[in-house]
C-alpha cells in the first residue's frame, strides 16, 4: 500500500509559477513510476506527466511541454511538479499517482496507476 499526499496548490496569476509536491509513504517509493494527472471543472481527467522509478525517463502531455517539469527525490519519497508560465487552462485539481514499476512506462492510462492522492487545487487568475 502506498499513501500519496499532494501539496503546493493555490491561486496564482497567469504567467506565474508553482511547485507541487507529492509525498509518498508505505511501500518502497523507488519501485513505482510516478505521474501527475489533472481534472478541470467539467472535463475528463487527463494525463500531465510521468517519471520513471529512477528519474531517467520522463513524458509530458503536449499541452504542458516546455512549461512543466517533473522530478523526484527517492531519498525523500517525494515527486515534484514545477509549473511555469501558468495559463488559465492549467486550472484544475492536480493528482499524484503511483504505478508499479513493472508496468509499461510509456502507456499513460490512468487505469494503469495503482495509487492516487486526494489532489491539490490549482487556480489561475487572468
Amino acid at each position: 500500500q502506498v499513501q500519496l499526499v499532494e501539496s503546493g496548490g493555490g491561486l496564482v496569476q497567469a504567467g506565474g509559477s508553482l511547485r507541487l509536491s507529492c509525498a509518498a509513504s508505505g511501500r518502497a517509493f523507488s519501485g513505482y513510476s510516478m505521474g501527475w494527472f489533472r481534472r478541470a471543472p467539467g472535463k475528463e481527467r487527463e494525463f500531465v506527466t510521468t517519471i520513471s522509478q529512477t528519474g531517467d525517463r520522463t513524458l509530458y502531455a503536449d499541452s504542458v511541454k516546455g512549461r512543466f517539469t517533473i522530478s523526484r527525490d527517492n531519498a525523500k519519497n517525494t515527486v515534484y511538479l514545477e509549473i511555469n508560465t501558468l495559463k488559465p487552462e492549467d486550472a484544475a485539481v492536480y493528482y499524484c499517482a503511483a504505478k508499479d514499476g513493472t508496468k509499461f512506462f510509456y502507456r499513460n492510462w490512468a487505469s494503469d496507476y495503482d495509487y492516487w492522492g486526494q489532489g491539490t487545487q490549482v487556480t489561475v487568475s487572468s
